[in-house]
């Protein structure tokens, strides 16, 4: 009979491609995981694997083979935490990711009210851009992820708990810069600058600015917002940012304007996405509640 360790060994093999690595990652010796792998394919009468001393190959029905392992060990684990359901929130560690134009603003405002409303909380946290905590939903490996809508999610759950919108930050003295509110139009005028290809944030921005065109061939690009306040302080253009990060961003800078972008909004809604049979809906309903809370106070009127 198929074991699930036969499945979680297979699984190894396939994100390492190295059968050493595969066993030092489940803690067995090299031998006992090949021997394992061997009696799988005898099993199932398929070769997952094509192997010789220099390098390891994903047949193309072990492809088929290694996706429904997946679905399976998600089934399982889900199976081992129905009784979670059961209990308090949060009772279990969740498994959450978060795209870095949100991370950093609002974990600072979630975890000390978590720690302290939910005592026995414990978050696994990682950090990465939407696509992939996307795909890491999906497979199982998070249970949930915050990412900025719009954004696509087929097949997923998505609970919206804050809409926002951008604000332009400039330095004080320049053009626009004493003004409460800039357009599109104004902002045309403007060397804005934009976080690099991959980030979902400067998808959001082009598109409520309507200008892919001009903005695509920038010659200045940043992987964080805190980066590009840097190289607004620098004197190399402009930006926008998210609500969320108006405070954290610009509070200590004196030097800089911040301007509400005038354009039809919101911007762009933050949402914890979710797997429809995910059994813990509990858990990231007390985290969703948790965020409107500290978050209501932010929102300018």
């Amino acid at each position: 009979m198929i074991s699930i360790k036969q499945l979680v060994y297979a699984l190894a093999v396939e994100e390492t491609l190295h059968f050493k690595k595969a066993s030092e990652k489940c803690n067995i010796s090299q031998s006992a995981l090949s021997t394992a792998l061997n009696e799988l394919e005898k099993q199932i009468g398929l070769q997952i694997f094509e192997r010789d001393n220099k390098k390891v190959l994903i047949t193309p029905v072990g492809k088929q083979v290694l996706q429904q392992a997946r679905s399976i060990l998600l089934q399982v684990e889900e199976l081992q935490h129905f009784a979670d359901t059961q209990k308090n929130p949060l009772s279990y560690p969740l498994k959450i990711g978060l795209i870095p134009t949100v991370a950093p603003y609002i974990l600072p405002k979630l975890l000390p009210v978590l720690n302290k409303r939910y005592p026995q909380a414990r978050l696994d946290i990682v950090e990465s851009q939407s696509h992939i905590l996307v795909e890491k939903v999906r497979q199982g490996e998070l249970d949930t992820a915050i990412l900025a809508l719009p954004f696509s999610c087929e097949g997923l759950l998505t609970l919206k708990f804050w809409e926002e919108d951008f604000y332009w930050v400039t330095l004080k003295g320049t053009q626009h810069a004493q003004q409460e509110e800039i357009t599109n139009i104004e902002l045309k005028s403007c060397n804005l600058l934009l976080l690099k290809e991959g980030h979902c944030l400067k998808d959001h921005v082009l598109s409520v600015c309507n200008r892919s065109d001009q903005l695509s061939h920038q010659s200045f690009s940043a992987s964080s917002l805190n980066t590009l306040i840097q190289m607004v302080l620098g004197g190399l253009g402009t930006t926008l940012i998210p609500e969320i990060a108006v405070e954290q961003l610009t509070a200590q800078h004196t030097s800089l304007s911040v301007v509400h972008l005038n354009e039809p909004g919101p911007h762009r809604r933050l949402a914890f996405i979710s797997r429809p049979n995910f059994t813990r809906f509990s858990s990231i309903e007390a985290l969703l509640e948790v965020c409107k809370e500290e978050l209501r106070h932010l929102q300018k009127n």
